[in-house]
């Protein structure tokens, strides 16, 4: 019988794959029989997490691109494809706040930092469309591939702070169905495109807001619990049964799509 989850001899590109996230994504695609190709800035991480790939008897290279930088992510996809001869998924995963962007209750709020809040938005908005831009076009002329956008909580409630995040992350939700239409129209089921939206999951970027540096968390980290009927966060390895599903061919029917994967977050309504 076939398995439709498993991601035998597809070759994916994962975009943030040196983040904590982007760890998990490629350690959990690579168990499942994909290659890999790691992408990210950071080429010492990246090398290592090939070196640990590998040591473990799965196929991967290191990808050192930025996602906003088109003429690097060219230069990925030639990697790629020069290695593995062709590219069957992509997991858009690199983004991320940055301090500057965070809004304090005490700040006035007509008086935000833009350039900051524009660089948010850079890094997740168009450091998801112009990935989709260079390796979506190999996928769809391969006639049988998926991408996966990462969303977030912050796209689907207001939540304090976050203001940059949250509209780049909202844009993303858009261009994601948006995507997915055009696409279909265009290629019928040749390219998919959907997205995961975590709940609150402990990254680099949201570690200080949330925890303290004993590891207990702050108060917002405790309203974050308080707000999620699991009553916990959620642990990355957890967001891998969506990814695995929706990059492999048990996902065929599906695209344009957002999945929640947030421990009951986004439909409770703390009462």
């Amino acid at each position: 019988m076939t398995n439709r989850f498993s991601l035998k001899d597809k070759v994916i590109v994962v975009t943030g794959a040196t983040g904590i996230l982007g760890h998990s994504f490629i350690k959990a695609l690579s168990e499942e029989g994909a290659s890999i190709g790691v992408l990210g800035r950071n080429e010492k991480v990246a090398i290592e997490r090939v070196v640990e790939i590998v040591e473990n008897g799965g196929r991967a290279i290191a990808l050192i691109a930025d996602v906003t930088r088109e003429d690097q992510l060219v230069a990925a996809k030639k990697i790629m494809l020069d290695t593995y001869g062709k590219i069957d998924g992509l997991v858009n995963a690199a983004g991320g706040n940055m301090p500057g962007a965070v809004v304090a209750p005490e700040q006035d709020i007509f008086k935000l930092d833009i350039s900051v809040l524009k660089a948010v938005v850079e890094l997740n908005l168009f450091g998801t469309l112009l990935p989709t831009q260079i390796f979506g076009a190999v996928i769809a002329q391969q006639k049988n591939g998926s991408i996966v956008n990462i969303s977030s909580m912050a796209s689907q409630r207001a939540i304090t702070k976050v203001l940059g995040y949250s509209m780049a992350k909202s844009a993303i939700d858009c261009y994601t169905k948006w995507f997915a239409v055009e696409a279909g129209k265009r290629y019928g089921d040749a390219i998919r495109v959907n997205a995961i939206a975590p709940g609150f999951f402990l990254t680099e970027q949201n570690k200080t807001l949330l925890t303290k540096e004993d590891g207990s968390y702050t108060n917002r980290g405790n309203l974050v619990v308080q707000h999620t009927p699991f009553n916990r966060m959620g642990q990355p390895e957890e967001l891998v049964g969506a990814l695995i599903w929706l990059l492999g061919d048990a996902s065929k029917f599906v695209t344009g799509t957002v999945v929640n994967v947030d421990g009951g977050f986004s439909v409770f309504s703390g009462v």
